[in-house]
């Protein structure tokens, strides 16, 4: 069965359904049949659940670095430790060579799938260099292929065996952005990192070796480990990464780790260094050379950092309660130059850091508590990208900094904590975590909810060109990442709480699943499956139609008046003519199914309500019902009064006595 999910997926993932076909009325109950899905194992539970054969690798890494800040390059050496808590004897292991994407003859820039490499230049040929891989003084021999390498092995990694490899690498920051650069601003240069280093592929029981090339637009599927990085710049930069700073009293000043520790006690910002700061020397430490910054982080996925000479810097602490009922301070803590107006805190607005602070707060209660002691929002030229422990914010005015942080903030629950394949499935990271963004932004603006673009986009799509949202982010067709991956899957996700089956329903699913997959790696199958088992629901139906095909919804409303049956002339005394009679018929035209509502209103102010559940579609697509009408004169009908579902002709969903 896995076998032949796989390859029924294979073809939706790389085909483009432009069309949208009718539902065959004689066959209204294939929309109700069961998921194709790979069959439970011990290791993936039918109920959605990792079992108690599940597995993943692990690698932990050391790695010392040097910024060269005029030349742009930085060169490092790599020690990493593979923990094989696989079955499996592993005979080679594959690297992932991110970097390579900057190369003149990478996939990425022949195909031109990056979506946003910008202004790509042929002249520079970007990429690592790569001395050597070795374990202990053994030399290795390896093969690169594009944004892989695969390394072969002086003996097989057994099941329960660790292996350890160093290797040096270096290479120039490119000219164009993919998720990291560098920028001058006015009072210097702003450096960002990330997807920076070679790092072990995840190896796991789904596709083995996961090897897919970096092309651009997917992002990346990996393990999770402990990370000790060593960065060394200028000591005129400061330097955030994703980890806890090792060693503040040799690269902070007296002041700004006295400072520091009066953040963590305050709600309210504190300024690290401010604005006036930022060219003062006695900000940073005396002496000369260089400074090295040591950062640990555990249980993390990745890890980036950002160095520069003009950040200001502001904090402020939160209190997070963990499941156990103990409760830890989280340090939010925000680094941008002086162009970024609308990062900087005034009594007017709250500023990068009080948009991150109230993101990690309300994901913490609505989902799962933020499980690491830092976050950090960094301003700089990439435009928005997630990190653990730190993102990359590019916005400096106006309302667009607190959607990306929020957003951005957010991926900490998808897919830092919970390690989705963003190579293979962007939707259950990024149109989670639009979905969840939804919740957050109305929370922190006081207002309604609203899924607003998220509807607006799926309608688009509805009525042009489209795919199934189950498509892999680097065979999307130009323009439908954003719509399909992001928006498409949020508004899906807003219909499922909101229509199908209500917020406490949902959100109690919904918070199983993150934390049944928190610190694992969950597929299509598994999100599934935990929704059904969590909610008692089946959910075959929603799934098919919104995440693994592409379907319209075409809810219609008909309106028949009855000629009452006049009294017959031999009628007995006292028979009176019939009451005038109307039926409605709600028909659903499209494939896609979806609970419905009808509301009949009459001139005296009555209203009467009918309620279809989705199961009212299993054996047909017209349902109807008779109104008397007893002296009254019938003035409206109308399905999805509040125009909350997708549907593709909503001028049909209304019958008016004026019209």
């Amino acid at each position: 069965m896995r076998a032949q999910f796989a390859a029924v997926l294979a073809v939706l993932l790389c085909i483009a359904l432009p069309s949208r076909a009718q539902v065959d009325p004689d066959r209204p109950f294939d929309a109700f049949a069961p998921l194709d899905l790979p069959a439970p194992t011990e290791a993936r539970l039918g109920s959605g659940a990792p079992g108690p054969a599940y597995w993943q690798q692990r690698v932990d890494y050391i790695i010392n670095a040097t910024l060269d800040a005029e030349t742009k390059r930085l060169s490092a050496t790599l020690e990493a430790t593979y923990h094989n808590h696989s079955p499996h004897a592993l005979t080679f292991l594959w690297i992932q060579l991110e970097q390579n994407l900057f190369r003149t003859d990478s996939i990425g820039t022949r195909s031109r799938t990056g979506g946003v490499m910008r202004a790509m230049e042929e002249e520079f040929n970007g990429g690592y260099d790569i001395p050597y891989i070795r374990t202990g003084n053994q030399d290795l021999e390896f093969q690169i292929y594009d944004t892989l390498c695969r390394v072969e092995l002086p003996a097989p990694i057994l099941p329960g065996e660790t292996f350890e490899l160093e290797l040096s690498f270096a290479f120039d920051m490119p000219p164009y952005l993919r998720r990291m650069g560098a920028e001058d601003v006015s009072q210097g240069r702003i450096f960002e990192y990330a997807q920076w280093f070679p790092h072990v592929c995840n190896y796991d029981d789904v596709h083995g070796w996961n090897t897919l090339p970096y092309a651009g637009s997917g992002e990346f599927y990996t393990n999770f480990g402990n990370y000790e990085v060593n960065i060394t710049v200028p000591r005129t930069y400061l330097v955030a990464g994703s980890g806890l700073l090792q060693n503040p009293e040799e690269v902070l000043t007296q002041t700004q780790r006295d400072r520091l520790e009066e953040a963590k006690q305050s709600r309210e910002t504190v300024m690290i260094r401010s604005a006036d700061e930022v060219e003062d020397a006695s900000t940073r430490p005396t002496g000369d050379g260089p400074l090295t910054w040591r950062f640990k982080g555990d249980n993390i996925r990745t890890f980036a950092w950002a160095a520069s000479d003009s950040f200001i810097w502001d904090a402020c602490g939160v209190e997070i309660e963990d499941l156990d009922g103990s409760t830890r301070t989280v340090l939010c803590q925000s680094l941008y130059p002086v162009e970024a107006e609308e990062w900087k805190p005034t009594a007017e607005q709250g500023g990068s850091t009080q948009y991150v602070a109230h993101s990690v707060e309300f994901y913490s209660d609505f989902l799962y508590p933020y499980p690491y002691p830092i976050m950090t929002n960094v301003n700089g030229p990439e435009g928005g990208m997630e990190y653990p422990m730190i993102i990359f914010c590019g916005g400096r005015t106006g309302r667009g900094p607190l959607g990306v942080t929020d957003h951005e903030v957010g991926h900490t629950w998808f897919p830092m904590v919970v390690n989705t394949d963003e190579r293979r499935h962007a939707w259950m990271d990024e149109g989670f975590n639009t979905f969840i963004g939804m919740h957050s932004l109305a929370n922190f603006r006081g207002t309604d909810l609203d899924p607003g673009r998220s509807r607006r986009q799926t309608m688009e799509l509805a009525r042009g060109r489209s795919q199934p949202i189950a498509v892999f982010p680097d065979r999307n067709l130009p323009g439908l990442l954003g719509r399909l991956q992001y928006r498409k899957t949020a508004m899906g996700l807003h219909l499922l709480r909101e229509v199908v089956l209500g917020p406490e329903r949902f959100d109690y699913a919904f918070r199983e699943y993150v934390r049944r997959w928190a610190f694992k790696s969950p597929q299509p199958a598994d999100f599934f499956r935990t929704m059904e088992d969590a909610a008692g629901a089946d959910l075959a139906w929603f799934f098919r139609q919104w995440y693994l095909e592409d379907t319209v919804l075409d809810h219609a409303i008909e309106v028949v008046f009855d000629e009452p049956e006049e009294v017959p002339a031999d009628a007995e005394e006292g028979e009176s003519p019939s009451v005038p009679t109307v039926t409605i018929t709600l028909k659903s035209l499209g494939e896609m199914v979806m609970p419905a509502e009808v509301i009949v209103q009459f001139d005296d102010g009555e209203v009467e309500i009918r309620n279809y559940p989705v199961e009212a579609w299993a054996t047909t697509r017209e349902r109807s019902f008779t109104v008397e009408l007893d002296g009254r004169s019938l003035r409206r009908v109308v399905v999805d009064r509040d125009d909350v579902l997708p549907d593709i002709n909503p001028e049909n969903n209304r019958w008016s006595a004026d019209q």
